[in-house]
């Protein structure tokens, strides 16, 4: 990706992250950006597009951030990032219906998001599930870091079982969802 672009993607982050996806507009965007509206029109038609790709930056970025640390450290990762994340907070703020539609994908889009995300964790696909579904909730309800770290550990061993271990993992997560958790 280029100098232009990326930066036209750091103005769009910012312009989101200030007014929401619904009152930003090219010319937020372009203004964010330190660019002319025409120099944003020459990399994206839309502002759809431009969140597309905001978004698709993001999952890179996560994914990334993910493969490179131990799950527990990882499950933890992304949960400050989700957590504290500016535009996904900005939405909960004052478009709660758009942060929803936008984690309520077909299931064709949530198998690949959570292909990725056992690829990233190094877990089967029934523990990237779980995971998506943890991380999905944190959007929604980031909670304190302290909380959500603890969750990550015990998330981690749930997933940790082995791709073809399945029984096993069914009982670790039966246990560690059912273990109750620090005072």
């Amino acid at each position: 990706m280029n100098a232009t672009r990326r930066s036209l993607l750091d103005g769009a982050a910012r312009a989101f992250a200030e007014n929401g996806l619904r009152r930003s507009t090219m010319q937020s965007v372009a203004a964010a950006a330190g660019v002319a509206k025409a120099t944003l029109y020459n990399h994206f038609r839309t502002k759809d597009e431009v969140a597309g790709e905001l978004l698709a930056r993001e999952l890179d970025r996560l994914a990334d951030l993910a493969a490179a640390l131990p799950t527990r450290e990882a499950l933890a990762a992304l949960s400050d990032e989700l957590g504290a994340h500016p535009v996904l907070r900005r939405l909960a703020e004052i478009e709660p219906e758009t942060l929803t539609a936008l984690l309520a994908v077909d299931p064709g889009t949530w198998t690949e998001l959570t292909e990725r995300l056992a690829h990233a964790l190094g877990v089967d696909a029934d523990g990237a599930d779980l995971a998506a579904r943890w991380l999905a909730g944190v959007v929604l309800h980031p909670g304190r870091s302290s909380a959500r770290h603890r969750q990550a550990a015990r998330l981690a061993e749930a997933v940790a079982a082995p791709a073809g271990d399945q029984a096993v993992g069914r009982e670790r997560v039966s246990t560690v969802l059912s273990a109750p958790g620090p005072a």
